[in-house]
């Protein structure tokens, strides 16, 4: 199933770069019904990592606690305008995707 692109957002001031963002995922986490009382299946996002210009800023294990569509917002000590930010994710489906955005 394809999914949308995340919404990423990095800005830089006093050498610190914030970034946010927006990821579109349904994050199931098994334990729902559908209108017919039939259990929705898990799905929800294991792994994400963060990386600036290729070197990993951040790392995190993700489970069924996380809401739907999870925004996530960190920093990390570097980074100047125009340098790449990406984040990448694989849920419990084997499903994964990476965007990137240029820091402002």
């Amino acid at each position: 199933m394809a999914t949308k692109p995340m919404r990423i957002r990095a800005a830089v001031k006093d050498g610190v770069t914030e970034v946010k963002a927006l990821i579109a995922h349904e994050m199931e986490t098994g334990q729902r019904k559908d209108a017919n009382g039939a259990v929705i299946p898990a799905w929800f996002i294991t792994e994400l990592t963060a990386t600036h210009n290729g070197k990993l800023v951040l790392s995190s294990e993700f489970g069924t606690a996380i809401s739907k569509n999870p925004y996530l917002a960190f920093r990390f000590k570097g980074g100047a305008a125009g340098d790449k930010v990406a984040i990448s994710w694989k849920d419990n489906k084997g499903e994964s995707r990476t965007d990137e955005a240029a820091i402002a």
